[in-house]
């Protein structure tokens, strides 16, 4: 757990260990602090910043380009700053040319984060399991990932190169842009939104030499395999984005609910975890002591 004052773990490289291990780094979503801090408290190696969840938190919004680079990039420092493990997080498109995507690279780099992934769709993008996606061309995809690549200030940083082009043109063209953001440099290639479990075996039989991420995308277009067929397959990474911003949002809809019956949470709160529990779980005694420590 991230404390105050200790010195952090260096998380690109234990990052790129985890990545060449042998089982998937599984990856479950947070879109803020608070959900970082418990993933590390449930015993993961890793966090991913989910872009879906981050404009459902900060705007109230669907998932359709509304956020811009400073305000995911503030979200990716909290997110950091709140957990020891390494963070990887959505950058979108890059938030526009090769040029923007070599700032955005450089401002998440300076934020902690372990890497990124950039996608091929034009801006204002939306999620890659909602209809209507439209993707730039191959070669200003290619020259964006190689931008990315260029920009980066440590070689650990881990740049994900991922293709939507699956809906609008088909598995074959994802196939070809997948591999050139190889060639430009991607350490990561995530196909997004396979359709079923033979394109999925496709995509990991077709790019077996480089490591894939699984969108376990709850809810979305593609078939919700077993860790033990993903292991089987070859993914190397497997990103959970909104389980917890749908459990989240489903208890508070819940405890709403009953207050808004009752009047009080005098019922509600025989349900929910005591007081005391949640301030040891944020940290109340590291931050105490650190009170304590330096009174004057």
């Amino acid at each position: 757990m991230a404390d105050l004052l200790a010195s952090r773990p260096e998380p690109l490289a234990r990052f790129r260990e985890l990545l060449a291990g042998r089982d998937p780094v599984l990856l479950p979503g947070c879109y803020d602090a608070l959900g970082a801090r418990l993933i590390e408290q449930a015993g993961f190696d890793a966090v991913y910043m989910t872009g879906f969840g981050a404009a459902a938190s900060l705007l109230g919004r669907p998932d359709v380009g509304l956020l811009g680079l400073a305000e995911m990039a503030d979200q990716a420092r909290r997110v950091v700053a709140a957990t020891d493990l390494p963070v990887i997080a959505d950058a979108d498109t890059g938030y526009g040319n090769p040029l923007n995507v070599i700032r955005t690279v450089q401002i998440y780099e300076q934020a902690g984060v372990a890497g990124l992934h950039l996608e091929d769709q034009v801006m204002p993008k939306r999620c890659g399991h909602m209809e209507g996606k439209v993707v730039v061309s191959a070669a200003e995809f290619e020259a964006k990932i190689g931008a990315a690549v260029a920009a980066r200030r440590n070689p650990d940083f881990t740049i994900i190169a991922r293709t939507d082009a699956r809906a609008p043109h088909g598995l074959d063209q994802a196939l070809t842009r997948a591999r050139a953001a190889q060639a430009a440099g991607a350490d990561v290639l995530f196909v997004e939104a396979l359709e079923s479990r033979e394109e999925l075996e496709i995509v990991a039989s077709e790019l077996s030499d480089i490591p894939l991420l699984f969108n376990w995308a709850e809810g979305g277009k593609t078939p919700p395999l077993t860790l033990a067929e993903l292991t089987e397959m070859g993914f190397a990474m497997v990103i959970m984005p909104i389980s917890t911003l749908l459990v989240a949002t489903q208890a508070m809809q819940a405890v709403l609910a009953k207050i808004k019956q009752d009047g009080t949470p005098v019922e509600a709160v025989k349900s929910m975890p005591e007081f005391n529990q949640f301030t040891e779980l944020v940290g109340l005694e590291e931050v105490t002591a650190l009170e304590d420590r330096f009174s004057y």
